[in-house]
Formats: C-alpha cells, structure tokens, sequence
C-alpha cells in the first residue's frame, strides 16, 4: 500500500496513537512534557549522527515517531478543558449547593417535551471568574421564549453531571457530550432567570442572527413549515426542527448523510465553483483565481451554515484539496487527506471520537482509494449510463468503507442505500443549487417567488422518493450484532483484499487468506465468550419492573403482563439483546422466588407479602409495597437491597436511610443504574 510509505502517513498515524493514549490513560501532564523533552534531545542528536553515519538513520527516524506520539498525548491533554484550573468541574461548590451562575448563550439545541436546550459558556460562578460549555435546559410554559443567541443570563441553581447510563448497552449521552467538553448541565425556568440587556456579540451571535434572518425572510414567502426545516437541515446544517418520521425515513433509505452539512454538501459546492469557473484556463493565474474563489466560497458558506464543527472539518478538508489540485498535486490526494487530519486533529483532538468525522475521512479515502479500481470493472460508452455507473461506484466504494462502522455504532444497514443514491443525486443537485441561491437572497430579502418555489417542491419530491425507498422495510436489516472484535477484523480483511485486488500477488492473496481467517476466530471468541456468560439484570424503567436472566445466548424475561405487549418495541431491551448477541426465548410473569448461581433473590412487590422463614442473598423491592423495612431486614436478613424505578422516590429515601442505619447495602437503579448478578 503507497500511503504507507509517506513519512507523513507515519507520523499521522503515531501522532493518533498519542491522541487515543492519552484519552484512555490520562496520564500526568509532568510525565508527558518531560518525555517530549527527554525524546527531542535524543531526537536532536541522532539528527546530527545520521549526517555522517547512516546506522543512526533508523534511531532518529524512531524518535521523530516518538516525538509525534508525545505530541499527540499533549495535544489531547492541552484541549482537556477539565483539566485547566479555571474551568467550571474544579468549583465543587456548584455541584452540591444552588450558587449564582453567570453564562451566555452560545448555540439552539434541539427542544424536547418539557425544555428548550440551549448550549451555554460559564463566565461567573459566585464572585470567581470560571470557563467552559454547559448544557442550559429552560422548562417551557404557555409564554414564547425571548431568548436569543449571545444573552447573558444569571440564575441560581446546582451544577449537574451528565449522567451515566442507567440501563446495559446503551448510548452513553455522558461521555459523548464529555468528547465535547461538556461536563454538566443545568435546569431553570424562565421566573428564575434574570437576563441582560446587554447581548455578547461574537461570531455565534451574528451566525444565529443571519439564520434568524434567513428563517423570518421565507416564512414571507409562505414557505411550507417541513419542507423549510429539511433546507435549513441541508444548507444551514440546522436540524432541531426536523420530524422524527422525516429523520426515520432518511436513516431508513440509507440517506441520513444529507441531513447533515458535511462532506458530501462541501463537495458539492467546490464542484459546483469549479464547474462555473471552468471557462477560465489552467494557466498559473486562472488556477489562482479558480483557487481564491472556491476558498471564499468554502468560508461564506461555513458561515452561513453557523460555523459547526462538522462543516469546519469538511472545509478544512476540502479547502487542502483545492490547494493540492492548484499545486498540481492531485495524484497524491492521500498526502492532502493526511495534512488536512493532522492540522484538524491539531486543534481539536476530540474530533477523533466524533463519528461523523471517521465516517467523513472513511468515506473520502475508499473514494479516492477503491473507487477507481470499481469504475475500471465496465467502461459505458453510453454517456447518461455513465454518469450512473460513476455515482454507483463512488457510492459503493463510500459504503464498503464505512460499512463496518456504521454496523458497529447503530446495528443497521440500509439496503437500498444504492438506489437512494442513484435517484436523489439530481434531486440534491437542484436543491443545493437553487437551496444556496435562495438563502444567500434571503439574507437580503430579496429571493424571488419563483425560486423559493423551485426550491419547496423540489424538497417535497426529495421527501416523497425518501419515504418511497425508506417504506420497502423489509430491505432494512436491523439489530446486527457487531462487536470491536468484528470492527477490527472486517477492516483487515476489506484493506487487505483491495491491495490484492489492486496489484495481485502470491503473498497479497495469503494475506487475503489470513484476514479471512482472523474473521472467523473473531465469530468464534465472541460465540464462545457469549455462550460461558450467564448473569441476571434488574433495569432502571420508570414506572416499570424488568428483569432478565440470561444463559449464553438466551435471555428470560420477567415483567408485568401489560409489558409483555410492548416488549418488542422496548429499546432499553433491544439494546441489551443486540449488544449481547442474546435473542429473546422466554417471557414469564414475575414471581416472588428467583434462583441464580446458588443465590436466592426474593421479591416483595406492592403487596407487601413475603414468607418470614425465607432467607434470601438479595432482596428486591418494587411497586411501592407498603412495609416496615426494619422488620423485614431483621425477619429475612438479606446481604443486598435493590429497589427499582417501579418504586415511589419518598419512599426509597426511606429505605436508604433504614438501610444504611442497619449497614446493609442499598441499590437504587434510578440512582445507580441497573443491577448486574454474574455468574
């Protein structure tokens, strides 16, 4: 593979290793600058032995690789805002007392049922100046909210921790709003905030504005309310008022992807620039000037789109291929790819674990990587057949590539992403084409009637090819078992198979054979681990009991009858049976008596009835039964009390307290999350 042969590909990938280092083992900021210093004096001396000895080439390469690693450690370290002194998780005072907090209003979240969300900076807690980004949720009531972008406002209220996932498998909202620098949140109503007149006019401010602007210009227009949210989702990357049905059926079609100002709509737009410049020549001027423009471009539009973090990376991305296709470098788009990671990654590490950019950087090098060698495999003369074979094949070497991905985040896969591709490809055209046009004439309000319209019916015909494919739903392949074992060796064996595809050899195909192999034990481990697993699980569903046994593969369930009707449309246990490659074999009414691993676990529900002479390892309460717990604990004299979310709030304060005073163990699941019995 040629890639690998650039130092920089080397120095890339050492420099990611030192992100994901640092991210897993945080380790001390000391120990790290010490070995930058340590290692770029040894650097500096192999430099000047490899001068004249070409036995220290070797070490001094190595060093340079250290010394990327280190960076990458200290780059992610330095962008931890948790770890500055000034920011708001070193004020322990916030966390456990109501104090006067002073923030600003950065960037509209996407609303609920009970709040609007908004994304906020911290100035002031008390009278110490503190820093960082916080999630502000304001209840809604009867009034329409006056808020704005750049309000400061002051309430007094307890910082609270994002929390952990109270249920087995599933999204850990905690640690992804964590990957962006987001450590807490907060929650008001409006009587108990107090705002200022004074607004802070920064870049996110005038953004929110423009897009105000554009949003009051249209609604003139009459244009139809779904039809505007899908333009503002696809131009302005603005999603919050999207339909949950519209989304379904874009992640459903295998089109998701345009809902999200990414790569794919950055694309479009130097495309589009460099199509309209095309009668200027490819002399060093016109180049220049094809140059400047798709830049300037590339930035308005970053702008226009509110300057998020998935259009900056896509600009930045593509902005270096404008600069490496005017420096005459378009053979070696790998290197540009390479520069473009490296400088994002740079400032701001924690992109690496945001999925849209491994699928965006995914998705762009199997285009540039597999993409030729599928449209070499038939040559159209037909020019229209072509086009579609073109659009296919990018579309299936984009696929290939993220594939495994997309398997291992969200356990689907779209089936006819194909065709979806090949139909909304015009359709998008159009919309981008006119969809730029008219929210550029919108800022000033001057969009004409007719494009607007163009533009409506346009999006209504996008929509209605969506939901078409999106209701074939028998094409959508749901709840994939996939693991980082499966991620792991599916990529091996894609990458190696392309090499051997590209050039064939003897040892390119053992290659082949071997990957192939390493697929097969990682079925193999993940069955036999599976299978020699066995545990119980009390979840954490309000208002709700459930419990699950599971052996192996097969799980039991235990609830209520008026559960067992919705079970199958239950995420809390479809999470749990996809990320355990379980399947659901039995499901039986909840008794008083459960025998696990020689221990007996003893239910007292809103009854209250339970037998005196039975002794049980643990005790679960549910359904608020009405009981003295100091009786029981003291007739039954079990090792664990577990309470779960089915149970009144007042009542297990209640028991905490009686327990903790009796020194035996309380598990709330609504405070601790579900409760796991291995084996």
């Amino acid at each position: 593979m040629k890639v690998l042969n650039y130092p920089l590909t080397k120095i890339t990938i050492c420099f990611i290793i030192g992100i994901l280092a640092a991210y897993y083992t945080q380790p001390d900021l000391f120990f790290i600058n010490s070995a930058i210093v340590t290692v770029l004096l040894l650097f500096t001396v192999f430099y000047f032995l490899s001068r004249n000895q070409k036995k220290f080439i070797m070490l001094f390469s190595l060093h340079t690789y250290l010394i990327s690693f280190f960076i990458g450690c200290l780059t992610l370290l330095f962008h931890t805002e948790s770890l500055h002194k000034t920011n708001y998780t070193h004020c322990k005072k916030a966390f456990e007392k109501p104090q006067q907090i002073t923030l600003c209003l950065r960037e509209k979240l996407k609303s609920n049922d009970y709040n609007d969300r908004y994304i906020a900076q911290i100035s002031q807690i008390g009278n110490q100046n503190f820093k960082g980004r916080i999630i502000v949720n304001i209840q809604k009531d009867s009034s329409p909210s006056l808020l704005i972008i750049g309000n400061i406002i002051r309430l007094k209220t307890i910082l609270q921790r994002s929390s952990t996932p109270k249920n087995p498998n599933q999204f850990d909202y905690g640690k992804y709003l964590k990957d962006k620098k987001i450590y807490a949140q907060v929650y008001a109503s409006k009587s108990e905030m107090s705002i200022s007149k004074t607004i802070k006019k920064n870049i996110w401010y005038y953004t929110a504005k423009l897009h105000s602007r554009i949003v009051n210009n249209l609604n003139k227009q009459n244009f139809d309310p779904v039809e505007m949210n899908v333009a503002l989702a696809l131009i302005l990357g603005q999603r919050q008022e999207i339909s949950p049905d519209i989304i379904q059926d874009y992640q459903f079609s295998g089109a998701t992807h345009i809902l999200s100002v990414s790569g794919l709509h950055v694309g479009f737009i130097m495309l589009l620039i460099g199509f309209i410049l095309k009668p200027i020549g490819n002399t060093r001027k016109g180049s220049f000037v094809k140059l400047i423009s798709i830049l300037a471009a590339l930035f308005i539009f970053a702008i226009i789109s509110g300057l998020s973090p998935s259009v900056l990376r896509s600009v930045v991305m593509f902005s270096f291929l404008a600069i490496g296709n005017h420096l005459r470098r378009g053979d070696n788009t790998y290197h540009t790819l390479l520069v473009s990671l490296f400088l994002i990654l740079l400032f701001e590490p924690y992109f690496l674990f945001d999925v849209g950019f491994q699928l965006s950087y995914l998705a762009l090098f199997f285009i540039v990587w597999l993409q030729p060698v599928l449209k070499n495999l038939w040559n159209p003369k037909n020019k229209i057949v072509m086009n579609i074979w073109n659009v296919l094949t990018v579309s299936f070497a984009a696929q290939i590539g993220t594939l495994p991905l997309c398997l291992y985040y969200f356990h689907q896969f779209p089936g006819l992403f194909f065709v979806t591709n090949i139909v909304i490809v015009p359709i998008l055209s159009v919309v981008m084409l006119v969809g730029i046009l008219v929210m550029i004439l919108a800022v000033f309000n001057a969009a004409p009637l007719f494009l607007v319209q163009i533009l409506e019916k346009s999006i209504y015909v996008l929509n209605k090819v969506i939901h078409f494919v999106a209701s074939f739903d028998s094409f959508v392949v749901r709840d994939i078992h996939f693991n980082n074992y499966y991620l792991f060796a599916f990529y091996l064996f894609i990458m190696l198979t392309i090499i051997w595809i590209k050039k064939p050899t003897y040892y390119k195909l053992i290659g082949v054979f071997v990957s192939i192999i390493i697929l097969q034990l990682s079925f193999l481990f993940t069955k036999k681990n599976i299978q020699s697993q066995q545990e119980v699980i009390v979840y954490n569903i309000k208002k709700e009991t459930l419990i699950s046994e599971r052996n192996g593969e097969n799980v039991s369930l235990f609830c209520n009858d008026d559960f067992f009707k919705k079970t199958s449309k239950n995420s809390i246990l479809n999470s749990y049976l996809v990320g355990n490659f379980s399947n659901l074999k039995k499901q039986t009414k909840i008794k008083n008596t459960l025998f696990f691993n020689n221990k007996k676990i003893f239910i007292i529900d809103s009854t209250g009835i339970y037998q005196k002479k039975f002794q049980p390892d643990i005790l679960l309460l549910i359904q608020s039964p009405k009981i003295n717990l100091d009786r029981v604990l003291k007739t039954l004299q079990p090792k664990i009390i577990i309470a779960d979310a089915s149970n009144s709030y007042t009542i297990q304060k209640y028991w905490k307290e009686t327990c903790l005073k009796q020194k035996i163990p309380f598990h709330a699941t609504n405070e601790k999350g579900f409760y796991k019995l291995l084996n």
